[in-house]
């Protein structure tokens, strides 16, 4: 039997009130009704027959129907077949027995009619409707539900929610179906909704464990309508990246829609009260396939902590921020239209935003933000301190103002950062508009800031300088952040360029940075003194063109470096290498001796000098492809000696797998490479 349980008890009914009089004085009476209509169904093809034996105290009754039809609810069947033993004692009959729709699973059907009333129960198993309808007011039926499959009532649903579809959970209630001759058809009472699940064919809405207990008030029609106000008791909630964790928390609940033809829905009276984490409050706009197309909405928090779980998991996971932690308050108000957003605040409360992953922490968040389209509005973001990836910065201001479309800062603002400052010089934000996303756009300058605690926070060697930059533009859209001109880091004495700076992702699932890198004039000394790769003095030039790195590891690059021997000779820098600086370069490249000569004197000296030193790596798939000074037969030069005695290390492996060169390089700065003398 179809989930189609209203209409088909009261076109039943309405079939056995009109035949039975006709019928009731022969022992087999026989009756064809081509068509018999009610206030909600229409049912054709009757076929009515009644055996009843003479002098019998009951017969049978059976009722066939080819369709019946409930088109302003969604109900139609085919091939409707019923059968029951009838009894009659004065103007009272009584019928119960199976009714199925062709060959569907059976339930029982039971009638119970007089002068006065018709009543009827629908039931399997422990699930059960049952029906009253007074003849002084036909156009009013009460029904009783109890365990009542909520599959039952997909056909009524679909007729506002054509996508959904329902699976576990049940029903309970009392419902009052209003059917008059010239009015819409109206469906009120309380429900009780116990484990109900639902969900739609492109999985973006779903329910599931959902429960509630409400009070219904629903107009089908050319414009149905509902209104419901209760509490929801708990459940999962899916709506697109919105995923809700009610638990088993009671949260009160009040909407009311309307259809507006075939444009979609207009809720309104919007009211969601989970107390202590979230009470909101506003209106929103459906299109017809469900999608949000307006919204006002004004919503608090008095405990961010556990909004995370309750509310953000699927917002923040999509950002890659699954563990993000949350404290303290906040307001939130927000009204867009078609993708347009008009009307934006927020007003955090002692605010706190931590990263586990350590990309970005905020503490003591204050102030508000404040946006509109249609007015020029002032306001102010204060925070006390936080980290950006692990790097420490101070407290700072932000003075915005709200004009022409965007949001901006008044004024240029500054924060104390690894012991020197950087300055936000300039800062729009426009919120998304006429089908564009939210774009961000600043200009940053950072000024002395200490390269010792930058390389302490990254856990880098102990590198030592400042950097120094100045970036005119950077722009934030679609998840990628670019940034114009360029930084200029002074690093061993040296200078260390870095440009064409981009971030795709950057605060969520497997960042990705790309750059080009150029240095020129590091100190050597400086340099392996750090690294601990031995001692090489002189001066360093170098590329790192096309970097990019994916969740900070490099996966691709074209490097070079080589020394320069002018730079050295004008810093008055002698260029030697020591005799550890030689074997941990030569086990790093897979390089060798050029002859065993050098590979018995080499233990012999200290140090040697060299003309120029150089090495290049193509890194593309895990692999990196070596070259150096140039050609040495079968193999490459990397370093080529000077004076006595004369050094020429060669490497002949062009081709090295990366994880093992970084596994080479940590050894030699650890002194885990011991030289070997033949």
């Amino acid at each position: 039997m179809s989930c189609s349980i209203l209409r088909l008890l009261l076109a039943a009914s309405a079939i056995a009130l009109c035949a039975w009089s006709d019928i009731a004085s022969a022992a087999t009476a026989k009756a064809k009704i081509a068509k018999v209509s009610t206030a909600v169904a229409t049912l054709e093809g009757v076929r009515i027959q009644l055996d009843w034996p003479d002098a019998a105290p009951q017969g049978t009754l059976r009722l066939q129907a080819a369709r019946i039809d409930a088109p302003g609810l969604g109900y139609r069947f085919r091939d409707v077949a019923w059968q029951c033993p009838l009894s009659h004692a004065g103007n009272r009959w009584r019928c119960e027995g199976p009714v199925r729709e062709g060959r569907g699973t059976a339930l029982t059907l039971g009638i119970d009619i007089d002068d006065l009333r018709t009543g009827a129960t629908l039931s399997r198993g422990s699930s059960r409707i049952a029906l009253d309808r007074r003849s002084r007011t036909p156009e009013l039926t009460r029904i009783d539900l109890a365990q009542v499959p909520v599959a039952w009532a997909q056909a009524l649903v679909a007729e506002a929610w054509e996508a959904g579809r329902f699976g576990k959970g049940t029903l309970d209630g009392q419902i009052a179906v209003h059917a008059p001759s010239n009015a819409p058809l109206r469906v009120s009472g309380p429900l009780r909704l116990t484990s109900v699940a639902f969900d739609t064919a492109d999985g973006l809405t779903a329910g599931e464990n959902v429960s509630a207990q409400v009070a219904l008030d629903a107009t089908f029609g050319t414009n149905t309508s509902f209104a419901i106000d209760g509490a929801l008791l708990g459940g999962d909630l899916l709506f697109g990246n919105a995923y809700l964790a009610l638990q088993r928390r009671r949260i009160p609940i009040e909407l009311h829609a309307m259809q507006q033809g075939s444009d979609g829905w207009r809720l309104s009276g919007l009211r969601w009260d989970d107390a202590g984490i979230l009470v909101a409050h506003g209106s929103a706009t459906l299109g017809a396939d469900g999608t949000l197309r307006a919204l006002d909405v004004r919503a608090r928090s008095d405990d961010l902590a556990p909004m995370r779980d309750a509310y953000l998991t699927g917002f923040l996971g999509l950002a890659g921020l699954a563990d993000l932690q949350l404290r303290g308050a906040a307001d939130v108000q927000l009204r867009m239209d078609e993708g347009t957003v008009h009307d934006a605040a927020f007003v955090p409360h002692g605010v706190a935003i931590d990263d586990p992953r350590g990309r970005f922490d905020f503490a003591g968040l204050e102030g508000d933000v404040r946006f509109s389209r249609a007015q020029r509005l002032d306001s102010e973001l204060r925070w006390s301190g936080g980290r950006l990836h692990g790097l420490a910065f101070g407290a700072a201001r932000l003075p915005f103002v709200s004009d022409a479309g965007e949001l901006r800062l008044r004024e240029a603002s500054d924060m104390a950062m690894l012991g020197g400052n950087v300055a936000i010089n300039h800062l729009h934000l426009r919120p998304p508009a006429d089908r564009e996303g939210l774009e961000i756009r600043f200009g940053l300058d950072l000024d002395r800031l200490d390269i010792a605690q930058l390389s302490q926070a990254l856990g880098w060697p102990a590198f030592t300088g400042e950097l120094t930059g100045h970036i005119p533009e950077a722009r934030y859209a679609q998840d990628r952040l670019d940034f114009e001109g360029g930084l200029s880091v002074q690093l061993f004495g040296g200078t260390v360029q870095v440009s064409s700076l981009a971030m795709e992702r950057p605060f969520g699932v497997a960042p990705t940075l790309s750059s080009d890198i150029a240095f020129e004039d590091i100190d050597l000394q400086s340099l392996t003194g750090v690294l601990g790769f031995g001692e090489i003095t002189g001066k360093l030039d170098g590329r790192f063109d096309r970097l990019r790195l994916v969740d900070w590891q490099p996966v691709s690059f074209e490097a070079a470096i080589a020394t320069d021997a002018d730079a050295a000779r004008r810093a008055r820098v002698r260029q030697r290498i020591s005799q550890r600086a030689v074997q941990d370069l030569s086990s790093v490249s897979d390089a060798s001796f050029v002859s065993s000569l050098q590979s018995q004197l080499i233990g012999l000296f200290d140090d040697f000098g060299y003309r120029r030193i150089g090495l290049s790596c193509y890194l593309d798939n895990e692999v990196c492809r070596m070259s150096g000074l140039g050609s040495a037969g079968n193999g490459f030069t990397i370093v080529e000696g000077s004076g006595l005695p004369r050094l020429a290390v060669v490497g002949f492996n062009r081709d090295v797998d990366w994880p093992t060169l970084l596994d080479r390089l940590k050894a030699a700065s650890s002194g885990d490479v011991k030289p070997v003398f033949e």
